[in-house]
């Protein structure tokens, strides 16, 4: 498992902005696509790509484009989607699944009620998009249902992330042989708190998103 904390000036102003208790709903989205956008643009680095050759208004020239199949995003529901639109933002050519799953807030572990992804995914790589990383339970089942149908190259794009969980992922998912395992993140804080959420962290990023339910 590759950890990935995106350094940077602008990621860190925005991460702070999330995280503040006086940040509205409609900022708090706006915040959270423009930080996704920037942490996507390092996951992608390994994106897979072929030469192509192109004409200039001048010369053909030999460049790069996407390699089929294209590049799969899967937002976990619901906090997830608040991800989406800056994650294609940059790949506007990718495929997107949608995984819907909920942590019991008693025993910590997760639960699917909605799985809208290809049978198979051989050859793909695969994005997953989940603000906060904490126990790791949900991360580490929805990485797992992926490499179980064919992918071999998993990132998870997440927010925060805590020790623990990134712990957990390592623990529960193990030697994937021949499988990319990766997770980015702008920040790595403390720990977790008794009730699971990460400390200083920025609060349930599903409600800071799109108000409690």
């Amino acid at each position: 498992m590759e950890t990935l904390v995106v350094d940077h000036p602008l990621v860190a102003h925005k991460l702070t902005t999330l995280r503040d208790v006086r940040t509205d709903s409609p900022t708090f989205r706006r915040l959270t696509d423009e930080l996704v956008t920037l942490l996507a643009y390092e996951a992608t680095r390994d994106v897979r790509v072929a030469d192509v050759t192109v004409e200039t208004p001048l010369t053909p020239m030999t460049g790069a484009q996407l390699t089929r199949p294209t590049p799969l995003v899967v937002p976990i529901l619901r906090a997830g989607l608040g991800m989406l639109d800056g994650m294609t933002r940059l790949l506007p050519t990718a495929k997107v699944g949608f995984l819907g799953m909920a942590r019991d807030e008693e025993t910590l572990r997760p639960a699917t009620y909605a799985d809208r992804l290809p049978n198979d995914l051989s050859g793909r790589q695969c994005y997953v998009l989940d603000p906060m990383l904490a126990t790791g339970g949900t991360l580490a089942a929805a990485m797992r249902l992926l490499v179980e149908r064919g992918a071999d190259h998993v990132t998870a794009i997440c927010l925060l992330a805590a020790p623990e969980g990134l712990h957990a992922l390592t623990e529960n998912l193990g030697e994937q042989n021949d499988v990319t395992l990766r997770v980015v993140t702008a920040a790595i804080d403390d720990r977790l708190n008794d009730k699971g959420f990460i400390l200083p962290g920025l609060g349930d990023a599903g409600d800071r998103l799109y108000g409690c339910v």
